[in-house]
């Protein structure tokens, strides 16, 4: 730091600010990662965990984010008592500008911190007005949210940096230290030190059990796509594609703190090309865009003649030609309209597949307008049930939770979707609530049921059924026994009305490939009471 004219005054340099800002970026993106890890970990020793737990520290990240808020508010009729840390945000955002990008944002600072075109020479330039691609996807989320539809919230920046991890970055980390592990374990005299430290990471950091989601690469693609895209221009999804950005950028346009080119500037052009979000112009005159501008600072530490100030006051209003104007706002409701519209159609009804099975409490009838495609769910639940749909979830559930029995069950004595959930979509119920849960009904398929099919004995079904009074009865009969005579075989047989649909039967089956008995959906019929779409 270096003193100032006054004697104990003490002026940080840009430089130093901009230091400040990268330890600032690190403490968060590491306090992201405990959050999750730690999350993962507490569930997994505690599935049973009550409420209270959530609200106080495990959606801290995602409450802080006012896209995923309002859309969520919009779109359910329902103010959160987690929203008042998004209107935090919003309040630092009209004081500070988009700082949240700049200083905290997890997305922001991977991008950051891969600066692909650095690497690169010659690239083409891309055009200005594809920075208004941001504002027009905010206010499709946003109108999407009106009509009760957030599919497209899965842009947001924060429920890719979940999703990421849980369905491919955390589930191949894993996959990669267990190949190390067992490589090393075979050395004698590391043995015992790959003993204990698989001891030490496992439940804190890994499963104890390899984790499997379905489409990991799809996500991991996409992720890395958005990486990718700073070939183009450093930090793309930030200047162009962010409707959270976009969100904290019509704001930014008029906080009270901005980025500002004084009268003494030399016009040497070092701020252009060093700004990472293209936040600053060189037309008749340098200035600097307030709605684009992330407080990186990254301009003043590389003005020569110290002209880039942040002055309090409010920041003048400049429109700009990739601004959000009257006409694409209408355009931009208009296709969103026409888009929800197609969705609530007959043929959007035909087109889609049976009805998924969803974690246990969810009204089908208001899931899908309070789901925020963030996956905690699937983060911290146990057996690795809920996974991400894609198709399976039809058109409006791309991206939501769904239980998949083959893969895992929904565990008896878990209610840690439940409680993680930062928007309610799935209710916070209590281990006695969980458990009297209908998420669907067993069906045994006879053609591929060994006691039913082959006169073979299995009654794995029955033993794994959880219910007190047994959902699966045995039936005794008497069958051929191969050697002209009979024997006493016991089929198992779904008793309905005690059913809950937790798919521990069909995770356990026996039978290669698809399960003998399998996990439905009632057609038209009342998961908890709420009709829907399902299998006949």
């Amino acid at each position: 730091m270096a003193k100032g004219g006054n004697p104990g005054i003490i002026v940080i340099s840009p430089s130093q600010w901009v230091k400040i800002r990268k330890i600032s970026q690190a403490i968060f993106f590491i306090i992201f990662l405990v959050i999750f890890f730690w999350s993962r970990r507490e569930f997994y020793l505690n599935p049973s965990i009550e409420s209270g737990f959530k609200e106080k520290f495990v959606n801290i990240p995602l409450q802080l984010d006012p896209l995923v808020m309002i859309a969520q508010a919009i779109a359910s009729r329902k103010i959160l008592q987690g929203s008042i840390l998004a209107v935090f945000t919003l309040i630092l955002t009209f004081i500070l500008g988009r700082v949240w990008c700049g200083w905290f944002c997890p997305m922001g600072t991977i991008l950051e911190w891969v600066p692909i075109r650095s690497w690169k020479k010659n690239q083409p330039s891309v055009p200005e007005w594809f920075r208004g691609i941001k504002y027009v996807l905010l206010m499709v989320i946003l109108f999407s949210a009106i009509f009760t539809n957030l599919t497209l919230l899965f842009l947001d920046p924060l429920t890719i940096g979940y999703r990421t991890l849980t369905t491919s970055i955390w589930p191949g980390l894993d996959k990669v230290v267990t190949f190390l592990e067992l490589q090393l374990i075979r050395v004698p005299f590391l043995s015992v030190a790959v003993g204990g430290f698989d001891t030490l990471i496992r439940p804190a950091i890994f499963p104890a059990h390899p984790a499997f989601y379905r489409f990991g690469f799809l996500f991991f693609g996409f992720f890395v796509s958005l990486i990718a895209l700073n070939a183009l221009a450093p930090r793309f999804w930030c200047r162009y594609l962010c409707p959270l950005g976009g969100l904290l950028g019509l704001l930014g346009k008029v906080s009270l703190v901005g980025c500002e080119i004084t009268s003494s500037c030399s016009t040497c052009g070092n701020c252009v090309p060093a700004c990472p979000t293209g936040a600053i112009k060189d037309q008749d005159q340098v200035f600097c865009d307030p709605g684009e501008c992330t407080m990186c600072l990254v301009c003043a530490e590389n003005c020569p003649g110290d002209a880039v100030k942040f002055p309090f006051k409010i920041s003048k209003f400049l429109h700009q030609p990739y601004d959000i104007e009257r006409r694409k706002a209408l355009l931009s409701i208009g296709a969103t309209a026409v888009g929800v519209g197609l969705l609530e159609t007959n043929f959007a009804d035909q087109v889609q597949p049976p009805s998924p099975i969803r974690p246990p409490g969810v009204d089908y009838d208001r899931f899908l307008s309070a789901c925020i495609r963030c996956g905690e769910c699937s983060t911290v639940c146990p057996t690795n049930a809920i996974q991400m749909a894609v198709l399976d979830g039809g058109v409006e559930g791309f991206w939501t939770p769904v239980i998949v029995p083959r893969i895992g069950y929904c565990d008896y004595s878990c209610q840690a979707c439940g409680q993680v959930c930062p928007v309610e979509a799935i209710p916070p119920l209590s281990l006695e609530e969980k458990r009297v849960q209908i998420i669907g009904k067993a069906h045994i398929d006879r053609d591929r049921c060994l006691p039913w099919a082959e006169n073979q004995e299995c009654i794995v079904c029955e033993e794994m059924c959880p219910v007190p009074d047994k959902a699966i009865e045995l039936e005794l009969v008497e069958v051929p026994d191969g050697e002209g005579g009979t024997k006493t075989l016991q089929r198992p047989v779904v008793v309905r009305k005690l059913c809950i649909g937790c798919g521990i039967c069909e995770n356990k089956c026996p039978v290669s490939g698809q399960a003998a008995i399998q996990i439905w959906v009632p057609s038209g019929g009342n998961q908890n009471g709420h009709n829907r779409r399902g299998r006949q």
